[in-house]
């Protein structure tokens, strides 16, 4: 009784804000309040519908594909997220300069702040998306927890975080604000509490400009399912239809699909999920698209209400495939006060999404920004849309040209296969992406193609602790062999040649380095993303065939049947295998080879060096990608002890916090950064010695005294020592 009181209660409550803002509201352009491959997916559809498209970007993103692809354009001055893209004033203003009368929020920054879409309405501009009063009651995770009980809906406790005892472990410490596993941390040991909170209040802040975060209790093998639904302003939902995205790295999703298998196999279980979905949704007087997040416990199928997600979600396009919807023209026509059907489409087939992300899981999935050279994706049968009949979906936020940078998220795109039976969808998409072209920073490409190819997979196992499960099966390992690394160098190297030869201005048709009497094999030597150097000694007969090879003594038969500047063929035990190479920078260093056996990224040694650089000091910290440091562990200064693993100081980039650690133990000899300042990557850090504090070194100096590198003299450094 108390339950169904208070339901009707919050209905009548938004019932008023509901009636004013369902009115339709007639509009032809739409400005999109976002970046990259949301505001490119937004645009096709309005174009779709008739409508005229507006882009806003920061100065970073001046030349990004979603500005070129736009009817207007409006710059945000500056580059990071506070000074452009959460700037609310500003992008009302655009859509003011630009003669927009729409605005759609995408997805991440202002999409759920009810603060802006009250804006975007008072200044009688129709909003893409919820009323402002349903985006607030979702808005605080903490709230929003409190009214899905009180609607019916299960939740998990929620603990203060000052009141953790060690019996609520292992927690959760989520940031009450926002998702994207930003202002996340898992806490085992009570101690680490405090280090923890503070981190993800300072990642919470930085990301969505509230600290406020909370705990709940963790579970390590949850499964994360979200339901989609939709809402018009005449009183129908609809509850879509269901995705797992379990398999997540810092509590971000890198995988989803639709269906859940955990779902398929639990009967009733469905029913169930959509049927608080809904209940959620009517709870706060809902409209539009959204999504009602759960996490499940595998054993018993319970779940729990996690959060409301009042806009679109990056993982939409698996519902689309598999129900044929566009969400986002839904979500359109129902702004402009269009009724759903009665009953949504049926699902059909299984969609399964992968987020491609400039970042290295083999280094902590460390973010690596850099320009994109080429991005291929082989056998696309459709872009931001739905494929006819199946195949691949392609929804990239970047192209050839492309830089990422430090300033934000770094997905470069989605790549999604539809097909009849999941096996067939994860088969079609693992294949796609091994054959993929991706020229540029590392990514986790290989990761997701073994995660695809992984036997658990296969059979359902995704929980949230997939990736740490199974991590020493190798997820993280390239998909190139050592062997495969060799041979492309092989082919590298040859194709090199080749253009040497087509480039020569004399003498073009002899093979390079060809003398009438054998002599010393041609060199060459390149590095492998891992840093390891990879030697080539080949010598080439008047034909152009490899007549030496040095170091493929191993593989039988070796033997190129062709090599031209930008493809070479290798015949190893008389098997052919064609290698593509292609060669950007300047003079042509860094590599690019893709091949059947995995594609290889390569750095040409020169081939005469130029004068050394120095060396940098044995134990510094060198800045791992360009960011801000944030903060400084406690106590930490020159001159104090540190331990191996020791947490010294956070850098901000990609919108994540990264900690930095003492490489071993001994004295943190320099510090040579602060709180605030803004670094290059390899730019130093500190420098961390073996050693006591109260040691003292060979040449009689202390940890910590520098004299060579300090640039003072020596009266300067008494005064300071």
């Amino acid at each position: 009784m108390t339950t169904h009181t208070t339901r009707t209660t919050a209905q009548t409550e938004t019932a008023v804000a509901r009636a004013e803002d369902a009115l339709p509201r007639p509009f032809s352009s739409v400005l999109v309040a976002n970046r990259g491959e949301i505001a490119r997916r937004v645009f096709r559809s309005a174009r779709a519908l008739g409508l005229s498209c507006v882009a806003v970007h920061s100065d970073a993103d001046a030349q990004a594909p979603h500005v070129a692809e736009a009817d207007a354009a409006v710059p945000l001055p500056g580059t990071a997220p506070g000074e452009t893209y959460l700037r609310g004033e500003r992008i009302v203003e655009a859509a003011r300069l630009a003669g927009a009368d729409a605005v759609h929020p995408g997805y991440g920054f202002l999409s759920e702040n009810a603060g802006f879409a009250r804006a975007v309405l008072d200044a009688g501009l129709a909003w893409i998306g919820p009323p402002p009063e349903a985006i607030a009651a979702m808005g605080s995770k903490i709230e929003a927890k409190r009214l899905m009980a009180r609607a019916g809906v299960p939740v998990l406790a929620e603990t203060d975080p000052g009141a953790v005892a060690e019996a609520d472990l292992p927690v959760l410490i989520k940031a009450s604000a926002g998702g994207g596993g930003r202002g996340m941390r898992i806490v085992t040991d009570l101690a680490a509490l405090p280090g923890e909170l503070a981190a993800a209040r300072a990642e919470a802040e930085a990301a969505f400009g509230d600290p406020a975060v909370f705990c709940e209790p963790y579970l390590a093998a949850g499964r994360h399912i979200e339901v989609q639904v939709l809402a018009d302003a005449h009183g129908t939902v609809w509850a879509v239809g269901e995705r797992e995205c379990s398999i997540q790295r810092r509590h971000q999703k890198v995988l989803e699909e639709a269906p859940s298998p955990l779902v398929e196999r639990r009967p009733g279980m469905r029913e169930e999920l959509f049927e608080a979905a809904r209940e959620a949704a009517r709870a706060i007087g809902y409209r539009g698209a959204g999504t009602v997040e759960f996490l499940a416990d595998e054993a018993t199928g319970r779940f729990f209400f996690l959060e409301m997600n009042t806009r679109l979600q990056v993982e939409h396009p698996v519902t689309e495939c598999t129900t044929g919807l566009d969400l986002v023209a839904w979500q359109l026509r129902i702004a402009r006060g269009a009724a759903l059907p009665p009953q949504p489409p049926p699902s059909r087939g299984h969609a399964i999404e992968v987020r491609l992300y400039a970042e290295d899981p083999g280094a902590g999935w460390r973010p690596q920004p850099g320009t994109f050279h080429r991005v291929r994706v082989p056998g696309v049968a459709a872009e931001f849309a739905v494929p006819e009949g199946g195949g691949l979906r392609l929804d990239a936020g970047v192209t050839d040209g492309s830089e990422v940078t430090v300033h934000y998220d770094p997905m470069l795109a989605k790549v999604i296969a539809w097909a009849p039976e999941r096996s067939e969808a994860a088969a079609a998409l693992a294949a796609a992406l091994a054959r993929a072209e991706l020229h540029g920073p590392p990514t986790n490409r290989d990761l997701l193609v073994n995660v695809l190819r992984h036997p658990a997979f296969l059979v359902g196992d995704t929980d949230t602790g997939f990736l740490e499960r199974y991590a020493a099966d190798g997820l993280a390992d390239p998909l190139a062999s050592p062997v495969a690394v060799r041979l492309s160098a092989l082919a590298a190297a040859l194709a090199d040649a080749a253009h040497r030869r087509a480039d020569a201005r004399a003498l073009g048709t002899l093979p390079s380095g060809w003398r009438n009497v054998p002599s010393r094999p041609q060199r060459a030597a390149y590095l492998a993303r891992g840093g390891e150097e990879v030697a080539v000694g080949y010598r080439l007969d008047r034909s152009g065939a490899l007549a030496v090879a040095e170091g493929f003594e191993d593989l039988a038969g070796l033997e190129p049947v062709e090599a031209a500047p930008g493809r070479v063929v290798l015949a190893v035990g008389g098997v052919r295998r064609a290698f593509s190479v292609a060669r950007y920078g300047e003079g042509g260093r860094e590599v690019h080879v893709d091949s059947p056996l995995g594609p290889v990224a390569l750095t040409a040694v020169p081939r005469f060096a130029g004068p050394a650089e120095a060396a940098a000091a044995p134990g510094a910290l060198l800045a791992p990608m360009p960011g801000t440091v944030t903060a400084l562990a406690e106590g930490v200064a020159a001159g104090v002890a540190v331990a191996a693993g020791q947490p010294l100081l956070w850098l901000e980039a990609m919108k994540m916090q990264h900690r930095i650690e003492a490489p071993h133990d001994g004295v943190l000899a320099e510090l040579a950064v602060g709180v605030g300042e803004r670094v290059e990557v390899g730019a130093l850090l500190g420098v961390v010695r073996p050693g006591k504090p109260d040691e003292e070194r060979p040449d009689g100096e202390r940890p910590g005294d520098d004299k060579s590198d300090s640039g003072k003299s020596g009266n300067e450094q008494e005064e300071t020592s």
